[in-house]
């Protein structure tokens, strides 16, 4: 029997751990001791948010003794590998979904675990949300009837299948998205109806990633477990999110919502042929509104820190860290038997992919001496990717710095290189400048606190900036935001003398971090001579662009948006193709070191002009709302004091309502210098640039 707390260590500092992280802070009994991650940087990170040791190794931490069990929260591929070192190093274990990429490899684990005498779990974290328990329930008791069928429903969009990052590990195969997604569905299936079997597969709305791979956005897949039929649908388009569980029986349909944590079932009754549908219509209503306000006090009252989501992982720890106390079996839900047969089922599936989205485009050699001359930080993002092939297109061979070694760019990888380099290494960023006369540094991050920010966001600016004189660049091209600037006044056209302000205390993070980047970079340019050019892009859309741009409102899924403002004025618009126009422009251009250049199309339309053309094009009418500025600055104030003076965030700044009016684009823009000092000609036809913002633009995925 455990004494409390159990002492937890998570491996793999990646944005899943987070969520883990949280859900631990809220879990009795359980205290979070270390993180580990094989980049130092990333340990260290999050062992600062979090207050707890960093390591770099298993077995440091093993050695270290701070640790009774470990959540494995790496790339999948290696997942069954750590488990079986941590179980051997004496550590219970909880594995994030999938378990292994094998059957076998589940049964080697779930071995290696009763040798060690060690509890071995797996976080299929979607059946630990509340709601399940009833539906589990109702399927057992016959409350349902028989049960003749079931859907189990992942209709929600993977927006890095059409604008990337290309590097994750989920969209190398597409078998794996089928093991990245597959088993938040087949788990449900396996918990409760047993073995599955008799697969088929059907596969489609194929895109093709950079590089020339194809993968299907939707798939619908058939299988049985005993008497019942059942039917698994993922749709990862843009689509209405539907992530459901839906039984059919002889007596009831039951649906439940596991993204939302709600639960309806649809009964018979023995009313009349009249008044028969009223009733059951006003009981589905009552079960709609009783849910909805269980779920609004609960959320309210947590502060958003019990949603369905952070629910689902506080049920399957909950599970976990019970038999580590008690010495009883890990629950059936989280079992390794139970995630073995998951497993299997995808394996099985797996093996029914259409050749047309297995087979692999025939690789290209990188050359031997490729010697580039352009270096692009961030060249896996959507501006940097489209810059690195323009840039290949003009004649220049490029050098990417990306957190991997593989970027989306097999195609052209005679010309293109991708380097891991960490942007906190100096040195080696110095040494990766060694032969390049050209530094495009497009990197960003988006910090919760100005402390991150400085570390994070301007103190990477100007390492790079410091590496970059160290080996002789000839040109740094630095790319800020026109977010930075006060765009509130309809009154004020903003050129590039427009300043941000002296005092930016009370604007959002990414524009005040951006603003103070731009200001380090400019001292380095006046006293050091850095050969500094800064561009500021608007908003820029096109081809591998997202459809949900925050640039233009705040979404609700892909099917709604409030739009900052009443959506009238004209917003900055800018197309892809022109931005990396503008950016190549700058190489040999001497006029422009020193100055920066705001990257503004030609004034084309608004935010509610946009959203009709996109209906205009795509036959896609999108639910557009006017956002009060009032409104969200009064929204923005009450979670700023609760987070706070209840949750105890003390270094948080409060965004003023110039801020959020600062969101509507009201200020227009020039881009005269621009065009004068880089001879830049963004596209001035509004036919085509609806054609390539937004009807080439694969917005919505098909």
């Amino acid at each position: 029997m455990y004494q409390n707390p159990i002492r937890v260590g998570l491996i793999g500092a990646g944005y899943i751990a987070t969520w883990h992280a949280n859900a631990l802070r809220a879990s009795k009994g359980v205290d979070l001791t270390a993180i580990c991650d094989v980049s130092p940087a990333a340990a260290s990170d999050f062992a600062g948010t979090y207050g707890i040791q960093p390591f770099t190794s298993i077995e440091e931490m093993a050695a270290a003794n701070i640790c009774d069990a470990v959540h494995i929260l790496t790339p999948p591929h290696i997942h069954a590998d750590l488990a079986q070192r941590c179980l051997r190093a004496g550590f219970h274990v909880m594995v994030e979904k999938p378990f292994a990429l094998s059957h076998a490899d589940c049964s080697a684990v779930a071995a290696a675990a009763k040798e060690a005498g060690r509890q071995i779990a797996v976080c299929h974290n979607f059946l630990g949300v509340p709601s399940y328990e009833r539906l589990k329930q109702a399927c057992r008791s016959g409350a349902l009837g028989r049960i003749n069928s079931a859907e189990f429903n992942w209709r929600f969009p993977l927006a890095p299948l059409r604008s990337g990052p290309y590097g994750l590990w989920m969209l190398q195969e597409a078998r794996n998205l089928l093991f990245e997604l597959g088993p938040h569905l087949y788990a449900y299936a396996v918990d409760l109806f047993g073995e599955l079997s008799d697969f088929r597969l059907e596969a489609g709305k194929p895109v093709t990633l950079q590089g020339g791979q194809v993968r299907p956005q939707s798939w619908q897949i058939r299988a049985r477990a005993g008497h019942v039929d059942l039917t698994f649908n993922l749709e990862l388009v843009e689509t209405m999110d539907d992530r459901s569980v839906v039984v059919h029986g002889s007596s009831a349909m039951a649906r439940l919502d596991y993204a939302t944590d709600t639960l309806t079932i649809r009964r018979e009754n023995t009313s009349d042929i009249v008044i028969n549908p009223f009733r059951q219509q006003m009981g589905l209503a009552g079960q709609h509104l009783c849910e909805g306000v269980v779920n609004g006090v609960r959320q309210l009252t947590s502060l958003n820190r019990k949603s369905p989501y952070a629910l689902s992982f506080l049920g399957a720890f909950g599970a976990f860290y019970d038999a580590i106390r008690t010495n009883n079996p890990v629950d059936d839900r989280f079992s390794a038997a139970a995630a073995g047969a998951v497993i299997g089922a995808i394996e099985q599936t797996a093996e029914l992919i259409p050749d047309e989205f297995t087979a692999k485009p025939a690789p290209v050699v990188p050359a031997a001496t490729l010697k580039p001359t352009v270096m692009v930080i961030g060249g896996t993002g959507f501006i940097g990717r489209h810059l690195t092939r323009a840039l290949v297109k003009s004649g220049r061979r490029v050098r990417v710095l990306s957190r991997g070694r593989h970027g989306p760019f097999a195609d052209i990888a005679d010309q293109v290189e991708t380097v891991a380099v960490s942007l906190r290494d100096k040195e080696a960023l110095t040494a990766a400048m060694e032969g390049i006369e050209v530094v495009y540094n497009l990197a960003k991050s988006m910090d919760n606190t100005w402390e991150g920010c400085l570390e994070n966001d301007v103190g990477v600016a100007v390492r790079v900036a410091e590496a970059a004189q160290e080996a002789g660049v000839k040109r740094l091209i630095y790319t800020g935001t026109i977010a930075s600037y006060d765009m509130s006044d309809p009154a004020r056209t903003i050129t590039e003398d427009t300043g941000f302000g002296e005092d930016m205390s009370d604007r959002n993070l990414y524009a005040r971090s951006k603003a103070e980047c731009e200001k380090r970079l400019l001292e380095m340019h006046r006293n050091q001579d850095l050969p500094l050019v800064i561009a500021r892009p608007g908003i820029v859309i096109g081809e591998g662009g997202p459809l949900q741009h925050w640039g233009i409102g705040r979404w609700h899924g892909a099917g709604a948006v409030r739009i900052w403002g009443d959506g009238h004025n004209i917003l900055p618009f800018v197309l892809i193709e022109d931005i990396s126009d503008a950016l190549i422009a700058m190489i040999d251009n001497d006029a422009a070191v020193g100055q920066s250049f705001n990257l503004i199309g030609e004034p084309m339309m608004s935010a509610r002009d946009y959203f009709d053309a996109i209906h205009e094009a795509l036959d896609a009418r999108i639910e557009v709302k006017k956002g009060a500025f009032w409104t969200f600055y009064l929204s923005g104030s009450i979670k700023y004091l609760l987070k706070r003076y209840v949750v105890g965030l003390r270094d948080l700044k409060n965004q003023s309502y110039s801020d959020w009016k600062s969101r509507g684009h009201l200020s227009p823009f020039s881009n005269a210098r621009t065009k004068e000092v880089l001879g830049w000609k963004p596209e001035a036809d509004r036919d085509e640039f609806v054609r390539k913002g937004i009807t080439q633009a694969n917005l919505f995925g098909f």
